[in-house]
This record gives structure tokens, sequence and C-alpha cells, in this order.
């Protein structure tokens, strides 16, 4: 493997490319190395994923290298002719391309001249790069810190290029050059055309970005996020009640920024740390934001998400009441179900739909939790009763919506007060008993006992149980039973009326 001043690889990654080169040599398989990997590679950046451009039937090759060297086969595109192969419990990842013609050639065909470089894998090893194919200056592009295209026309061979650019610039911490910055806003359009599936790939990976809400603010400034996600176009200039320092539409990207700050990944540019260290935090709070969800995204990622599209209802649901004050009633149910469409056309899974619409549903739950002092017991078994463990990230996201709303005119005794409230439901909810214990009966106890039959009034007199329970007012199975029995002589008494 090659190395610079800046990086040797590893020398399992190493090993792994020598073995490759040999097979491919044994067979007399022309292969380069290419793409980010390479790119990577001359930055000084620890990269796990192996690009290879072959001279052949680039699936084909993947399917026999993986049968030789133990690892798993994945066709990711049979029209492009191009492949990945997984090693087992290593991280790494070969993705196998076909060139089309010569390599010089095929690289006028990729997107970006940073990752328009190749190099022979049996020449991978030389220290001084020798053997560096580089026909459109990638090298000194990365040397300059830009991100250039190829060409004019590779946003309309490929409109997913548009993320990319934005992503690679955000990844590499680079800036897209102002020439290709312009073919970004010429092309717009042509982003409407690109699989669902792949946009949420490039989507997601932005949003794992520490700093995301500055990269969403950048896809918005280029008019990317509007031509993605048409919807949020109606919430621009959408003024909002005096306590709202932005529009609609920037406070939602700004929500993406907070979420970044209270979750300890990146600062909050309007107010300073000793502001942000009254947000609870823990290493099971860590673990649990790290949860993956589906392929590519865990809950930090699709809270900011979440972040973004919380409020997309807001200028449908816009009026003004008899003093001229703006409401917005029905804005996060109505938002749940815009999200769901948006997500559902981005090829979202459904798990990762359901959770972001949970959040938008109730994003203005835990402020409502309670008017005066902290939230009882009672209130905090109801709020995670609908809102499970995701309950959590909802304290998060509402967190960040009230640092997005107050902006650089933020009331530090209500911050307090709300930091306080968070920290109040989170300790019950890691408390023993938790705000969810098991139950002490069961409707099949009750029928048993009371001789009633099954129906919904039993799931009633289950959930009022349970709720007296989490509230500390009945704590055996005994008192459980008493508690049903004079329910269901209450609601004799009543009916009888």
């Amino acid at each position: 493997m090659m190395e610079d001043s800046k990086q040797a690889a590893s020398s399992e990654t190493c090993r792994l490319l020598a073995e490759i080169s040999r097979l491919f040599r044994a067979k007399g398989i022309k292969a380069f190395l290419v793409g980010g990997f390479l790119r990577d590679s001359l930055l000084g950046r620890k990269t796990l994923d192996l690009d290879i451009a072959v001279d052949g039937d680039a699936p084909e090759i993947a399917r026999q290298l993986a049968d030789e060297i133990g690892g798993r086969y994945v066709l990711l595109d049979d029209a492009r002719k191009t492949a990945r192969v997984i090693i087992p419990d290593s991280g790494l990842q070969i993705d196998l391309t076909t060139v089309e013609g010569d390599i010089t050639g095929d690289l006028a065909r990729r997107d970006f001249t940073v990752n328009a470089m190749a190099i022979e894998l049996e020449k991978a090893a030389s220290p001084d790069l020798t053997g560096l194919i580089d026909p459109f200056g990638g090298r000194d592009d990365l040397s300059r810190g830009v991100i250039r295209a190829v060409s004019d026309a590779v946003f309309r061979e490929d409109a997913v290029r548009l993320l990319r650019a934005v992503r690679l610039a955000a990844e590499l911490g680079f800036a897209i050059e102002s020439s290709t910055a312009a073919l970004v806003r010429r092309d717009l359009g042509f982003i409407r055309h690109v699989p669902g599936e792949r946009v949420r790939e490039e989507l997601l990976r932005i949003f794992a970005l520490p700093d995301a809400g500055r990269h969403i603010a950048r896809l918005e400034e280029l008019g990317i996020l509007t031509a993605l996600i048409p919807e949020l176009e109606a919430a621009r200039d959408v003024r909002q009640p005096p306590l709202h320092v932005w529009d609609v539409l920037t406070h939602s990207i700004m929500t993406v920024a907070a979420v970044a700050a209270v979750l300890r990944e990146d600062r909050w540019e309007y107010a300073g740390d000793e502001t942000i260290g009254l947000v609870p935090w823990s290493h099971e709070l860590n673990e649990h934001f790290d949860e993956v969800i589906s392929h590519g995204s865990t809950r930090r990622s699709l809270i900011r998400l979440a972040a973004l599209l919380h409020d997309i209802a807001k200028p449908r649901t816009k009026t003004l009441d008899t003093q001229g004050r703006a409401r917005f009633l029905g804005h996060a149910e109505q938002g749940a179900d815009d999200a769901g469409i948006i997500m559902t056309r981005l090829r979202f899974s459904h798990r990762e739909i359901e959770l972001v619409k949970l959040l938008i549903t109730h994003h203005l739950r835990p402020t409502q939790m309670s008017q005066e002092g902290m939230p009882t017991r009672r209130a905090i078994y109801r709020y995670f009763r609908d809102t499970g463990r995701s309950g959590i990230d909802l304290l998060y996201l509402s967190l960040a919506d009230h640092l997005a709303t107050r902006g650089q005119t933020l009331d530090r005794d209500e911050w307090a007060k709300h930091t306080a409230v968070v920290k109040h439901v989170l300790d019950q909810y890691f408390a023993t008993p938790a705000p969810l214990p098991p139950r002490l009966i069961s409707g099949h106890d009750i029928m048993e006992t009371f001789r009633l039959p099954p129906g919904p009034e039993i799931g009633r007199l289950l959930e009022a149980a349970r709720e007296a329970q989490a509230a500390g007012e009945i704590k055996s199975r005994e008192e459980a039973l008493e508690l049903v029995r004079h329910l269901i002589g209450k609601n004799t008494t009543t009916t009888n009326h």
C-alpha cells in the first residue's frame, strides 16, 4: 500500500491489497486503486473503504474475489457495473467498478477532481506515488482544500452528486469551488430524478456529522434543500410570535444545529459552555443516542431530521387570533403526517419513519408536562407510556427547539427551569422503580376475580392500576385488585344512577 509523509496505512489493509493484487495478476486482471480511498490516503485520513476499478466485469470479479478471500458479495448497481465485497469482522469493504475505456477516460466520468485520481494496484506500494494518474489536478485541489467538478456535466449525469458535493466538503472541511457552486445552482432540478434510497444515504451521512446544522444551512444556501424537500419552501419568511427570533425555515435549520449542542457534539454560537453545561448528560445517554435504528441511521441522525421537519406544517396551519397573534393549531400532528410522506418518498425504513413521526407529533409534550414545579410521577408515567424510550429523544429535541426559538435572546432563568425539568424526568426514567413498571395484575386476573367478560373495560382498568402503581399509590397485587374493585363499584354506582 502506498504512503505519503502523512500516513502509513494499516498493516491489515496492506496485506489485503497485496493479496488482491496477487489474485488479479494471476487472472490477468488490470486493476487501479481509485476514488475515495486514494483521496483519503493522500490526506492522511483513516479509511476502511477501498475503491478499485477493474478492466472487466466488476460484479463478476467481485463475486469471485469474495469467494477467494472469504468476503460477502453485494451487488450495488448492475447497470453501472458496481459491486461490493465486505470483509467480516474487520470493517473493511471493497467497492469494485468497471473501467469504461482507458483509465483516463474513466476518471473523466467521475464527479470531483479529488476523486478522479488513480494508481495501478501493483504500484500502490510506491512511497513517492510513482505512477499516480491525476489528469484533472486532484492532488492540487486536495492541497487547496476545494471541491471542484471534473466537468460541467457531472450533476446532469448523476444528480445525487449535488448532495455529495456538500457532504464531501463537510467531511473534509473543504470549500466548494465557485464555478462548481454555480453548476449546482444551474442543475438543481435534476435532483427530482434521483432514486430516494440514494438521497437517503447522502442525507444520513450529512445528518451524522457533528456540525450537521451548518451543512443543512449550506444545502439551503445552494438551493438544494428545498429542491429536495419542496414542502420546506412554504416555511420561508413565515413569521412567528415575538418569542421566536427567526422565521419558520430558519428556525428549523437552527434547531438542527442546536441538537448538536445539546448532544454535546458541537458548540451553540448564541450561548456559552456554561449554558449548555446545564443540559443533563451521561454515558447511558450517549449510548442511547448511538443506537442504530436502521442501516445508516442512529437516534443522533434521526433526531436531526425530526428537528428539520418538526414545524413543516406551520405555514398551512397558521391563523391569527383576535389580537392578531399567530397560532399554529394542529401543526405537530399534521407535520408528522407530512414527514411520513417525505420520508416514504426518500425510501426511509418503516422504523425510521415511525420514530421521526413520533418525535414531531409529541415535540411540544415535554414543555406541557408541568405548568409549575416538576412533573408528577403520574405525568411522567403517561409521557413514557405514550413515547417509550423515544421520550428521551423528545426531551433533547425540546431543548434544541428552545435554543433555536430564542437564539441570542435566550432567557437564562427559563433555560435553567427547562433543563431542570429534563433532568428530573430523566432521573425518574433511570430510577428504580422505573416510570413504566411491570404490571402487578393482568387482564386475566381482573376477568377471573370479578367475573367480567373480555372487552375495552378490562384495558381501562388495567391502565388505571398501572398508572396508580407508577404514581406510587399501590405497590402489591392485592392493592391493585382492591383499586380495580373500587373502580368497578364506582362505575356500577354511576351507571345505576
